[in-house]
């Protein structure tokens, strides 16, 4: 299966699609990609079987360009899982700690490692394009004074040596993945129980019409465990509503997409799977 992610080698999203493709039945082959939009234009030219993308974070938030990307393009969502995030110091074997004058990586790791950064304040800290990127530049350009902060895959596929582990602030950090194929791949014949189901809808520009909306959901006997909201582009102060929901039986899932359909100008099934 060849899989598409953004970023680079050894990053998180290689990790998490290793974790959610590596059955040990069949062979992954991970297509890194620069940009998300390319990710998806690889998923709909067919050029890859399919996606792993983050779609949210339990300390940051949302990835909102996805959110975008999936609306906006002709694709599913297959599957998701959750990836224990764990940041690491990486930099050439042989050097040492106190070797290091500048610690770099993405912007979002550098934040989640506030804490340990405070600690060493003489270091210049420079936010880089990627956590897997930033040892990868260490490793090709033979940086001497200078490390990474990535996960520990990082440090496998690039053949770093690993300084410092777990230097996030909190142990309770997870990133929840999709993976995500075009919507012309038949659905297996013999899938897995889905129980979660995730939507987008409008509305219509009008006082209530986003309560009437979350009413009917809950008249059709889902539980609504994720809203988010993103801009209409062109349309300012309107809104695109993204929401998860989990239901016991298919029935439910399709009485909530038919009264969400009966009552919003748009509605997309961005798909149904099984929850992490």
């Amino acid at each position: 299966m060849r899989a598409a992610i953004q970023g680079e080698l050894g990053s998180n999203s290689h990790m998490a699609a290793l974790a959610m493709l590596g059955d040990g039945v069949r062979h992954v082959e991970i297509v890194a990609c620069g940009v998300s939009t390319e990710v998806f234009e690889r998923v709909v030219a067919g050029d890859v079987d399919g996606a792993v993308l983050p779609i949210e974070n339990s300390l940051h938030g949302s990835v909102a360009e996805h959110y975008d990307l999936l609306l906006a393009q002709p694709v599913r969502i297959d599957r998701e899982s959750l990836l224990h995030i764990r940041h690491n110091v990486m930099a050439m074997p042989g050097v040492a700690f106190g070797d290091i004058r500048r610690i770099m990586s993405h912007p979002v790791a550098l934040a989640q490692c506030r804490h340990f950064l405070d600690q060493h304040r003489d270091l210049e800290i420079v936010p880089f394009y990627d956590t897997a990127g930033s040892v990868k530049r260490v490793m090709q350009d033979g940086l001497l004074d200078a490390a990474g902060i990535a996960p520990i895959l990082a440090a496998e596929q690039y053949g770093a040596a690993v300084l410092v582990a777990g230097v996030e602030d909190h142990a309770e950090n997870f990133t929840r993945f999709h993976l995500v194929v075009r919507d012309s791949v038949p659905l297996p014949e013999s899938p897995s129980n889905p129980d979660k189901m995730s939507l987008a809808f409008a509305i219509e520009h009008r006082p209530g019409s986003l309560v009437a909306a979350l009413e009917v959901l809950n008249a059709a006997g889902v539980d609504l465990t994720k809203i988010e909201s993103r801009p209409v582009p062109g349309s300012p102060w309107e809104y695109v509503f993204y929401v998860d929901v989990r239901f016991d039986r298919p029935e439910k899932a399709d009485a909530a997409v038919a009264a969400l359909r009966a009552h919003c100008r748009m509605v997309k099934e961005l798909g149904r799977y099984t929850a992490a």
